[in-house]
């Protein structure tokens, strides 16, 4: 079986396990995705919702989030890795969307980017979920996957950005992240599977013996 074979099969099997895609992250429009999205660095997004659902109840918006103060809004979120600077970064990038953007989202990665704390990754959700733009944004589980299923050396999160991007058509790009992020979690986890466990490594590699030694993020 080759790359694009490899490819073909992954995308029919994810299909089947999970037709549909919901954002794992709760949110109430872009503003609270960006914050959500934020938040989730270093952090489960079972513990992100958690804390999102009273902090989004006072600060839907920038201004709210802005008025809520950096150490109110620290407050809400200690709990959870970066706090202290996360809280800085939510402050500050409400102030910034509020007298540069008039109080909404940009929907550019350079201006996504620019904003505090938010990086590559996190522009690339806001993009796809919020704005529907094609984005493959790479997250641990993910950069894992593609390495365990042959798709990337996994030299880093940036090539493996740029070798899905060219197997799967830009048409699939937003589901499929979200697909394959599910399969890493239910069946194809870190200490769960080593590229000869699971159903689809099995399927893809019936022949592998020897366990993948991935290279991290």
């Amino acid at each position: 079986m080759n790359k694009k074979e490899r490819a073909d099969l992954i995308v029919k099997r994810l299909e089947e396990l999970y037709p549909k895609t919901p954002i794992p992250l709760n949110h109430l429009n872009n503003f609270t995705l960006l914050i959500a999205v934020l938040l989730s660095a270093q952090s489960r997004d079972s513990k992100v919702n958690e804390i999102t659902e009273e902090l989004f109840k006072v600060a839907p918006n920038p201004h709210s989030m802005y008025r809520l103060g950096e150490k109110r809004i620290y407050s809400y979120i200690q709990s959870i890795g970066l706090s202290k600077q996360k809280a800085k970064n939510i402050f500050n990038l409400s102030k910034i969307i509020i007298n540069k953007y008039n109080h909404k989202i940009p929907n550019t990665y350079n201006d996504l980017e620019s904003l505090p704390g938010v990086g590559h990754k996190t522009a690339s959700v806001v993009m796809a979920q919020a704005f529907g733009i094609p984005s493959f944004p790479i997250d641990t589980h993910i950069h894992r996957l593609a390495q365990r299923w042959g798709l990337t050396q996994g030299d880093s999160v940036v090539q493996t950005e740029r070798d899905l991007k060219l197997l799967f058509p830009k048409s699939k790009w937003n589901k499929l992240h979200l697909q394959i992020i599910f399969y890493g979690r239910e069946f194809c986890t870190a200490k769960g599977c080593n590229g000869t466990i699971c159903k689809l490594c099995k399927e893809l590699y019936p022949n592998r013996i020897k366990p993948v030694l991935h290279k991290k993020a």
